[in-house]
């Protein structure tokens, strides 16, 4: 299984609402993709405008398959309009 852990980071909090709506489409298609285990986007209680979607996959053509999808290439460069990603992946 692999996660990923998705540090999410707002340029301009301005701009939260428009995050928040492209985030929870994100999650709720990715939710669907075949091989999807888990995959949800937290939002930090103590830092305005910072978040973290946690996802994992079964597998990695499963996440290859994921990062193809057309939610995926419409709302990931949404979401980098608005903020700054750092992703760290962990094979278990």
């Amino acid at each position: 299984m692999l996660r990923l852990n998705v540090f999410y980071s707002l340029t301009d909090t301005a701009h939260k609402e428009a995050a928040e709506k492209a985030g929870k489409e994100l999650v709720a298609a990715s939710l669907n993709d075949k091989g999807c285990i888990s995959y949800d986007m937290l939002a930090s209680t103590t830092r305005p405008g910072e978040y973290m979607i946690i996802e994992t996959w079964q597998d990695a053509p499963s996440l290859e398959a994921h990062m193809n999808a057309p939610h995926f290439t419409s709302l990931v460069p949404e979401l980098q309009l608005y903020g700054e990603m750092r992703i760290e992946q962990f094979e278990f």
